[in-house]
């Protein structure tokens, strides 16, 4: 944790650590582990809610734990910038982290991959290679997502590469 900020070793020591070394192969310890990361997103969100900084919303979209999906969103300039987020559970799990995706912005930032998946080689996969078991769901949308949407959107926003909806509404209202 060092050379982090304050705010991000603080966000970071509240987000219980897991401890179950298990993925979605491994049959009942899969289980305990999913019951880790839910405690540890509802530790999360709970935090940022009592901070007023809630900024997404994620669920599992099977039984298995396998598939999440659900809202990120980050306000710029007082406009709040919605985006869908979706992401699989690898099988090598959690030895390696889930690829996060943000669909909408696929092909409009050269820090995405081919499919809207964020880039977080450099910065987050060694820390999450050195942390494992330890880190989770929770703990990669806080050090890989926050930081992304941080330093991406204002960029997208600003060279007009995404547009916030009430342009849009607006704009089609004007031409009608």
């Amino acid at each position: 944790m060092e050379g982090w900020d304050p705010t991000t070793k603080s966000t970071l020591t509240q987000i219980p650590l897991l401890s179950v070394k298990a993925g979605p192969r491994d049959g009942g310890a899969w289980t305990q582990r999913l019951k880790e990361e839910y405690k540890a997103l509802i530790a999360y969100t709970s935090m940022n809610k009592s901070k007023d900084n809630d900024w997404f919303r994620i669920s599992a979209a099977n039984p298995e734990g396998t598939r999440w999906t659900g809202k990120c969103w980050y306000v710029h300039n007082l406009l709040k910038y919605e985006f869908d987020l979706q992401f699989d559970i690898p099988v090598t799990y959690p030895a390696t982290a889930p690829e996060l995706e943000l669909p909408q912005l696929d092909g409009k930032t050269q820090k995405m991959y081919r499919g809207g998946k964020i880039c977080l080689t450099v910065h987050f996969k060694p820390l999450w290679a050195k942390n494992c078991p330890r880190f989770g769901i929770a703990h990669a949308l806080c050090l890989g997502l926050a930081p992304w949407l941080a330093a991406e959107i204002p960029i997208l926003v600003d060279s007009g590469m995404i547009k916030h909806k009430d342009d849009d509404v607006a704009a089609s209202s004007e031409s009608s």
